[in-house]
């Protein structure tokens, strides 16, 4: 069981703390083990969205497999630094420092700054703070235009709704791209989790479409891409002939199904050879029979995967 904490902090956005929640807590009515909680150092948490939220005073007893998430604020720049007590920044340090990953939204990411984490260490925020950040923050090295930016379990993203993206990329680098393609369409957006890099995973790069039916057979290509899955097997769990199927699949992704599930299956093969498997491991484990057709569907530009995953 793994537990989000968000520290809330006065004057919070809704959508910087709802955004990052609803991931998680999605993922947890999907199955995955989460437990969701909120501190504050009052009770009671005014919003920028004038909606008064209650929060725990007490901090609960957090692992190294925790997250804590900071929100933004609203604020001119950071002069109003959201008020947060030296022994709330003390908090945070302790948490990274035992191991645990510490993320932020928008200005939240000036609390991470004020607890010494951005020294040293890359990060991001709002594009109209990036500035600002930079000058109270000298240490640390502030990377521009970017959704999100993970530099040694310190996680920033940039303004209210990239904490969305920025948890989707969490989810897919603990649990793998199908789940956070699952929760990504449960709370019907746009699948995006290009950070610092594009890194955007296959079962995330070919949902932008709204076709039901392809949407089905992409579920079920992504939970079985390691098996011989035939067109004729996967029209008929659609309900659609095998050349409706095909074309309806290629107009809205781009790609066959087989492409498709070739894609998927290079994707793993290159992150298996990342953790250190031969080649002839990995094409084994995604389901071909030996390394040379993994060989020439790397070769192919249009397969090759986007980055590696960034691990939590």
């Amino acid at each position: 069981m793994t537990r989000v904490v968000f520290l809330l902090v006065p004057q919070l956005h809704l959508l910087d703390l709802a955004g990052p929640a609803q991931v998680f807590s999605t993922a947890a009515d999907l199955g995955h083990g989460y437990t969701i909680g909120y501190v504050a150092e009052r009770e009671d948490v005014p919003t920028a969205q004038d909606v008064t939220l209650r929060a725990a005073t007490e901090w609960p007893e957090l692992t190294a497999d925790d997250l804590v998430f900071v929100p933004g604020w609203r604020s001119r720049g950071f002069r109003e630094n959201g008020g947060l007590s030296e022994a709330t920044l003390e908090r945070l340090v302790a948490h990274h420092a035992a191991g645990g990953t510490v993320a932020s939204v928008c200005a939240g990411a000036d609390a991470l700054g004020r607890a010494g984490l951005l020294d040293g260490r890359r990060c991001t925020t709002h594009h109209d703070l990036q500035d600002e950040l930079a000058r109270r923050h000298p240490r640390a090295r502030v990377v521009r235009d970017v959704l999100y930016v993970i530099d040694g379990r310190v996680v920033t993203s940039a303004g209210i709704a990239s904490g969305i993206d920025l948890s989707l990329h969490l989810l897919a680098a603990r649990h793998g791209p199908a789940v956070a393609a699952r929760v990504a369409r449960s709370m019907v957006v746009h699948a995006r989790r290009n950070g610092d890099e594009q890194q955007a995973s296959a079962m995330l790069r070919h949902r932008a479409h709204i076709v039901d039916a392809v949407h089905h057979a992409q579920d079920l290509i992504d939970a079985r891409f390691t098996d011989r899955l035939g067109l004729t097997e996967l029209a008929a769990a659609c309900g659609l002939s095998e050349r409706t199927l095909t074309r309806r699949f290629t107009a809205a992704t781009g790609l066959t199904p087989l492409r498709y599930q070739q894609e998927l299956r290079v994707e793993r093969a290159e992150h298996l050879m990342a953790q250190g498997s031969t080649s002839e491991a990995a094409a084994r484990a995604v389901g071909f029979q030996d390394a040379r057709m993994l060989r020439r569907l790397r070769g192919r530009p249009e397969l090759r995967p986007a980055a590696e995953p960034v691990s939590w």
